[in-house]
């Protein structure tokens, strides 16, 4: 043990050597840093004294939650099964293909803003700016645009899923398309193939997994969006949930967030086993 001490104290005595200004940074750099924690520290506690923050009004809030849990056991659906499940599905419906037509719009745009993909420097701006605003709206403010544009139903809320994801699909497709690496593109070049065809052969069979990894990510989250919007007139099981939490009904509010959460759960292990197998499949491939 004495002897594994000492080599381990040697080690780091010479790593302290090497490096000095990681284990002793200058004084200036430290107090730098003590700074910065000092004002982050004063300024959470500056933003908790302006909104009014109390620990005796969040205990007497926890003990209200506590009140309303009680008034949610058992979990009931009130007789109204089928209804709730087809909501549920309507709810699903909304999310997979607000999901699916974001990826599907955001591809082209994901090109675009690429810098290994377009060369111009005008279009690649326009298109990060464009991504930029979109992905500056929430999905509740969407639906709310387009519950006026086309109307209340699932239809708004398809579209509201749609341009809420187009401007992070656009981001983050981009981004995986900017890390492929060059090198297969290259030899498609080489091979007398067209920039077209480099694409296709060389750029989306790197990025597919990451891409379809994404896309089942967001499906996921959007199942819980499209509940939110569903709120506000959007259509799905968000409407029949607003409208038990206004007649006072928990055990029926308990039954409906109880089959969200079990939906996101089955959605979240069936996502994860296919992003599992294209992964695989993409190294084999690789």
């Amino acid at each position: 043990m004495s002897r594994l001490r000492d080599a381990a104290l040697a080690d780091r005595a010479g790593l302290t050597a090497r490096h000095p200004a990681v284990f002793a940074p200058p004084l200036g750099r430290r107090a730098l840093a003590a700074m910065a924690t000092a004002s982050l520290g004063a300024l959470a506690l500056y933003a908790a004294w302006r909104l009014e923050f109390s620990l005796a009004r969040f205990s007497a809030g926890i003990v209200e939650l506590g009140h309303f849990v009680s008034l949610m056991v058992p979990p009931s659906a009130g007789g109204r099964l089928p209804t709730y499940v087809k909501a549920l599905g309507e709810t699903l419906a909304i999310a997979f293909l607000g999901t699916l037509l974001a990826a599907l719009l955001a591809l082209p745009i994901g090109f675009l803003a690429a810098r290994n993909v377009v060369a111009s420097r005008i279009l690649h701006f326009a298109s990060r700016r464009v991504l930029d605003t979109i992905r500056g709206i929430d999905v509740l403010i969407w639906a709310l645009v387009f519950i006026n544009v086309v109307g209340l139903g699932p239809f708004a809320g398809i579209l509201a899923i749609a341009a809420s994801d187009i401007g992070a699909f656009g981001k983050l497709f981009s981004e995986a398309f900017e890390a492929a690496d060059r090198r297969p593109v290259e030899a498609v070049v080489a091979c007398g193939g067209s920039r077209l065809e480099a694409i296709r052969f060389g750029l989306l069979p790197q990025t597919f997994p990451v891409i379809v990894s994404q896309v089942l990510y967001f499906f996921e989250s959007n199942t819980r969006s499209a509940t939110i919007i569903g709120i506000v007139g959007a259509g799905g099981i968000g409407l029949h949930l607003v409208e038990q939490i206004r007649v006072l009904e928990w055990r029926t509010v308990a039954f409906l967030v109880l089959m969200i959460l079990v939906t996101v759960a089955i959605i979240d292990w069936l996502s994860t086993r296919l992003r599992l197998a294209i992964i695989g499949r993409g190294r084999v491939a690789g």
